[in-house]
């Protein structure tokens, strides 16, 4: 394998861990949402000690409609923000072809400014304007500090939508397992036990997107989470006492 097919190599399996990073981190926010609320929402509900069924109900409609509504805001986001880059970069392609002095003297500008002077800065400036693409593109990456959203909206809404409903499940699996075969096991303790390991796994992932220490990214979801289900929890034993 030779020099240059070696750099192809590195760059498609560079590109391909950029696009997968990109939408695991949706598929991170999407599944701490998930599991978080529906695990409230489980807690609130032991709390206020409601039937399985019930528990049921509450979670699942919880599961369906705040993971819809998040993957449409996540398709949303995606998108507008596509067509904001998009936006603005027709506008550049306007101005390079009805202003084009003054676009050279805004790219001689920037380009002052990051220390080039004299002769060179005029080389850079004609290599840069010569080629409108090029002439463009650097306009919205120096100019705007705009880079273009190359994930699909649809997609990061799916992947949302999935995830939130994967792991937003977990907190709710042993009580679909007791409505179906009664355990005589106490469901919130061993729903709460299956949630920390999902928070401690999706805390895991979450540190691969941040690129921080993975031991305070899965502590930091444990917490967070588990702080999120208590207070369900009080709120949800206050209630019943009020007004059961």
């Amino acid at each position: 394998m030779d020099h240059q097919e070696q750099e192809a190599k590195i760059h498609g399996e560079n590109s391909f861990f950029d696009k997968i990073q990109g939408y695991l981190g949706e598929f991170v926010y999407g599944g701490i949402d998930g599991s978080v609320t529906t695990f409230a929402v489980v807690a609130g509900a032991a709390g206020a000690s409601l039937e399985s069924s019930i528990v049921i109900i509450l979670g699942f409609a919880n599961l369906i409609a705040d993971g819809f509504a998040m993957s449409v805001g996540s398709f949303l986001s995606t998108k507008s923000e596509r067509e904001n880059y998009q936006k603005h970069q027709a506008i550049e392609y306007w101005e390079v072809d009805n202003l084009p002095e003054k676009e050279r003297e805004e790219i001689r500008e920037i380009y002052a400014a990051k220390g080039f002077e004299g002769e060179l800065l005029e080389k850079v400036v004609n290599v840069i304007t010569e080629d409108k693409d090029r002439w463009v593109d650097t306009m919205m990456k120096e100019e705007l500090e705009m880079a273009e959203e190359t994930k699909s909206p649809l997609k990061m809404g799916a992947i949302t939508f999935l995830s939130f409903i994967l792991l937003g499940f977990i907190p709710l699996g042993i009580y679909v397992i007791d409505y179906f075969n009664p355990l005589n096991s106490n469901l919130f303790l061993i729903s709460s036990i299956l949630t920390a390991f999902c928070f401690i796994g999706i805390g895991f992932l979450k540190s691969l997107v941040t690129n921080t220490s993975r031991l305070k990214s899965a502590l930091e979801t444990l917490l967070l989470g588990g702080a999120a289900a208590a207070l369900s929890y009080f709120v949800g034993d206050l209630l019943e006492r009020l007004l059961g």
